[in-house]
Order: C-alpha cells, then structure tokens, then sequence
C-alpha cells in the first residue's frame, strides 16, 4: 500500500487518562467531549482547562484533539453555545463534532476559522448528502455505520470531502445512534447525551388481546434481548479499508477503560503501520487480533460493511460483556538498580499470581508476582485498596504507562 495515503487513527478520551493512553498506544488523534453540547453525558468529560491540557499533552505527541458537540439541542441548549466554541478554539481544539445544522450554523458564524466534522449522528448515508455538506462547509464526514464499505467507496470517489468511519466497538440498535428508547422507557435523552442503554435491557413479547401474558422471543427463562447489538471489529478487514481511501478510523468507547483504549488502539496502531511498512516486516496476525479479545467486549461482527448483518449482528442470550482479562495496574516508575516496578492497583492482585505487562513498546512478558511491597516498605501479600501504590520485582525493563493484567480463571 506504498503511495496510499496513511488513515488516521482516532481513538475515544472519555476523560484526561484515557487521552495520554490513547496517544502514547498510537493514536493519530482523540475525540473527546466537554461538560456540556456532547452525547456522552455520564463520561468522565473535559473541563475547559482539562481540554487545554489535553490539547497540549496531545499536540506535544504530535496528535489532533478533536471536540463532540453533536447533542440535538433544544432551545435552551444553545444558551452559552457562542461562548463555549469559542473557549474551545482559544484552548487549541482542531475541530469539532457537530449534528445539529442549527449548532453548525452557529459554529461557522462564531469561529469561522474552526474545522466542523460531521457527527454520525446526522447519519449521512449517500453521496448527494455528503456534497450537500461539503457544500455547508463540513470538512469531514463521520459516515453512518449502517454503510456498506461499497456505499463508503461509492461516496468517496464522488465527492471530495475526508471519510471517517467507525472500525471498532459497541455499535447502538437505532439508526445512526438516534435512540428514542432510552428517552420513552427511562426518561433519558440518548440525543442530549443521557442514553441509558435501553436497547441492553431483557424482553418479552406481549401480544394484544392477552394483557399480562409474557411470551419469550426465544424459548429461554431468561427472555431475550431483541436489541442488543454485538460489538464490531474490522480487524481483518482492515487491507479493504485502507484500499476503500477511506480518512480516518475511529474506535467507539469514551466510556470505556483506560485498559480498553490502550489495548484496542494499540492493535490497530500495529495492523495499520504494518501494512505501510516499506519492508513488510514480519507480523504476528493472530497475536495482534488476540489482543482484542482480552478486552471487555461483545461477540464481534462486521457490522453493515459487507452486507446486513441480519441474526449474526444480535445477541439474543445475555446483554453481558465478555471479560476474559482483569485489568490490575499502571506503571507508574521502574528501578533498574532494583529491578522493581512502582506498580498503581487498579484491581486486586496478590503474590503468586501470573500476570502480564505490556506498553506502547510491545515489551510483553508474563511472569509471576515473588513479592510485594507497600508504601511503607512492608512486605504484604496482596494489594486490595484502589489505586494502592506498591513495588514488585519485574523480570524485564518496564516504562511508565506500561498497563497491568491477569488472566481469569474460571473453576
């Protein structure tokens, strides 16, 4: 793919950690929201000084910080709108995210100068949108997920405007993420960034004229949950879509883990400089799409992108993540004198266990706990309070940032 023009990455910032790990695991650029105009209102979101931070953490890595003001705003969701975009272009931001035309009316007149992606959430599915947008001065278009990679193509060679597309992660039952269940059964607008996840919930089915009566969708005690959507993973597909021209990759989770970023943008990071390596170095496939099962996740599915996705996009049984790792702690220091790592707990863990460290270098191992040590230089044999500091002897070198993990076991 020499000659290609390299995709971006673009990784989620749910708040100021989760922005240093997806910049140090290899992200081109994050996405983030501040208190207000985003739809992710329960992430942990930006402060205004937090966003300067962020932005000159992230510039200084060489990475774009890019903004979410995609909520669909009611009048009074406009006051302060003005005042807001303009902090965000003083504090550094490169673009925003926008849905609303209103919001982006009100962008274009406020800070001429800022960059506007378009949010999935106006779900442009066809090319004739996508020049109309163009036309509104929308430099980027984040395209609805309910596109097959053809539709993507087809809307790329027609209209000159950067494509971005989603390639990993929880993906929403409601066209383009415009959920009304959320708000009809729970009283939480998904659209002004309150989604209460309503499409998770377990159902029945009732039929008309026998009131009270519950039938299960599928014959299981449990009920079924109809709507529950499997998480999509393009990890295989990724030569199509470098291929496809496509701009930028977008990995979903801002209410994800710092442990979820760094693993799933490490990945692609990996897959992705692959294949523009000039040399073809060697690469590990199977290791680096395993990496992907270790984080908390749904069944994975390709999603619309080579056809409906029909029963294989559901999961009918459970609405529960699969969670075949335990995410424990972030280095913090390491001695080379000592060979000890300053270990911050972020989950129990105890001597004797296995556990396997790895960063942004790719320097895993997995070795197991000899010894702990607390703060006070005692030896103890586990480490249960959060985000508890301790030491341990390490069997190779380790970097602030390198992450933690152990293995479930199941009896």
């Amino acid at each position: 793919m020499i000659g290609m023009k390299k995709p971006e990455l673009l990784a989620p910032a749910g708040n100021m950690e989760k922005l240093k790990f997806a910049v140090l695991y290899g992200a081109d650029a994050v996405y983030l929201g501040g208190k207000n105009f985003g739809l992710r209102a329960f992430a942990g979101n930006f402060e205004p000084d937090e966003i300067q931070e962020g932005v000159e953490f992230a510039h200084k890595h060489g990475v774009k910080v890019y903004v979410t003001v995609n909520i669909f705003p009611h009048n009074q969701d406009l006051v302060g709108l003005p005042q807001y975009l303009k902090e965000l272009q003083k504090r550094g931001v490169d673009a925003i995210i926008c849905s609303d035309p209103g919001v982006i009316k009100i962008a274009k007149e406020t800070v001429p100068g800022m960059p506007i992606h378009l949010s999935t959430q106006a779900n442009n599915v066809n090319w004739a949108s996508a020049q109309f947008w163009k036309e509104q001065g929308i430099e980027r278009i984040v395209v609805a997920r309910e596109l097959s990679l053809e539709e993507i193509k087809e809307i790329k060679n027609k209209v000159s405007v950067e494509i971005e597309a989603f390639i990993h992660g929880a993906m929403c039952i409601s066209y383009s993420g415009r959920c009304l269940l959320s708000n009809y059964m729970a009283d939480r607008d998904a659209n002004r960034g309150e989604c209460a996840q309503a499409c998770r919930w377990n159902y029945y089915l009732v039929e008309e004229k026998r009131p009270g009566k519950y039938f299960p969708v599928v014959e299981d005690d449990r009920g079924t949950y109809v709507f529950n959507s499997q998480d999509l993973c393009l990890f295989e597909k990724m030569p199509l879509l470098i291929e496809a021209g496509i701009d930028s990759f977008k990995i979903e989770g801002r209410m994800k883990s710092s442990y979820y970023v760094a693993t799933v943008v490490r990945a692609y990071r990996k897959i992705i400089d692959y294949h523009f390596s000039p040399s073809k170095t060697d690469f590990d496939f199977t290791y680096w799409r395993n990496e992907l099962e270790k984080v908390s996740h749904r069944p994975y599915t390709t999603g619309f992108y080579f056809g409906k996705p029909g029963d294989s996009g559901t999961t009918l049984a459970s609405s529960g993540y699969i969670r075949p790792y335990d995410f424990i702690g972030v280095v913090l220091d390491y001695d080379e004198n000592s060979g000890m790592a300053t270990i911050e707990q972020r989950n129990h863990f105890q001597v004797g266990e296995r556990i396997e460290f790895f960063g942004p270098q790719g320097n895993d191992f997995i070795q197991e706990i000899k010894e702990i040590i607390d703060e006070e230089g005692h030896s103890i044999e586990s480490a249960p309070h959060p985000r508890q500091i301790v030491r341990i002897p390490v069997e190779k070198k380790v970097f602030p940032y390198d992450l933690v993990r152990r293995e479930k076991t199941y009896e």
